[in-house]
């Protein structure tokens, strides 16, 4: 079955099945950035944006994604969010592996933009199911505060400039 979605801002038609998993299918087609990990859409190893909030595309039929707009770890590494949210690792310590990068940074980013007054706590609630291959998640919680401070004074600098 063809299927029409927007795939890191280009419009793109997948042959698939619509019950493959969309990781399967964006897997397939190149998107390298999508890993398999746990296979029950906790890890984060998978995670893509799907309309801009971060799913796990292990356990999303690819069906599902029609007319979507999908975002990769390869596209959305090129965003102004991206590079917050590794210099907020960078001053926490963080090293990612290169495998559970998706689920980290897209957990850092939905938290960055819907929580301003978050605390640690429930920051680690949140990313609690998140992959520990390469950081704990004490150490992961101080990037994400780390991310949020940054994008706070960015949006002073760029608002007192106006």
């Amino acid at each position: 079955m063809k299927i029409s979605l927007t795939l890191n801002g280009v419009k793109t038609v997948f042959e698939a099945h619509p019950e493959d998993s969309l990781m399967k299918t964006l897997h397939k087609n190149g998107c390298t950035s999508v890993k398999s990990g746990c296979q029950g859409g906790f890890c984060g190893t998978c995670a893509v944006l799907f309309d801009d909030k971060p799913v796990a595309s292990c356990k999303m039929p690819t069906g599902l994604a029609k007319d979507a707009h999908i975002v990769t770890l390869e596209s959305f590494s090129h965003t102004d969010d991206y590079k917050i949210i590794m210099d907020g690792f960078e001053k926490a310590g963080i090293k990612l592996c290169g495998y559970c990068n998706a689920g980290k940074i897209f957990a850092a980013y939905q938290i960055m933009k819907t929580s301003k007054n978050i605390t640690k706590e429930e920051i680690l609630e949140q990313i609690k199911n998140l992959s520990p291959c390469c950081t704990d998640n004490e150490t992961l919680a101080n990037g994400i505060i780390q991310a949020i401070k940054l994008k706070t004074k960015k949006i002073k600098r760029i608002t007192s400039n106006e």
